[in-house]
């Protein structure tokens, strides 16, 4: 679910989100942010102070954390640091960020299929605190998932993953260098 119409009471940073980029040094007029609440199961995109969208996602079945290996989904700020997948068919398959030229049937009830394919776009991200700096070698993305019914409950292996044609329309109003807090 989306909100692309925010109004001045939608203004306001929630406290987290200005605490995570404080921690990390972070102006939050700088380009997009994107805000990742594990708690809540949703992400913000904020740009000039200005809440533009929330999404539902689906953040690590294990909770947050930074060790690698864990399967946790990494909290504190990171930056974006490669756009994976532009022109890809929604339901993309992508194996070491390389689309495999393999459609993914996208499963819409709340089901483990068994495959947790990463489909649509891929957002690479690099940790820019001391202890998320792994996050780049753990291959910590945001991205589309062959297993959209499971979105909104804590079930990933790590990444953020959102709907399809959430992360194509989320990929068009982001770049590279653009900021993501996880709380």
């Amino acid at each position: 679910m989306r909100n692309t119409a925010a109004d001045d009471a939608n203004d306001t940073m929630p406290q987290t989100l200005r605490d995570g980029l404080r921690r990390a040094g972070i102006s939050d007029a700088a380009g997009a942010i994107l805000y990742v609440d594990s708690a809540r199961q949703a992400m913000q995109l904020w740009r000039e102070r200005r809440l533009l969208a929330e999404y539902a996602v689906s953040t690590a079945r294990r909770g947050l954390g930074n060790s690698q290996g864990s399967h946790k989904t990494p909290p504190g700020a990171h930056k974006i640091m490669e756009k994976i997948g532009h022109g890809a068919p929604a339901n993309m398959i992508f194996r070491g960020r390389r689309p495999t030229g393999q459609l993914a049937v996208i499963e819409p009830a709340d089901k483990d299929t068994g495959r947790d394919a990463i489909t649509g776009r891929i957002l690479r991200l690099a940790g820019l605190e001391r202890q998320n700096r792994d996050s780049y070698a753990r291959h910590i993305y945001i991205h589309g998932t062959n297993e959209e019914g499971r979105i909104g409950r804590p079930v990933s292996h790590g990444c953020v993953r959102m709907r399809n044609a959430d992360i194509i329309e989320l990929y068009r109003q982001v770049h590279e260098g653009d900021v993501v807090v996880i709380v």
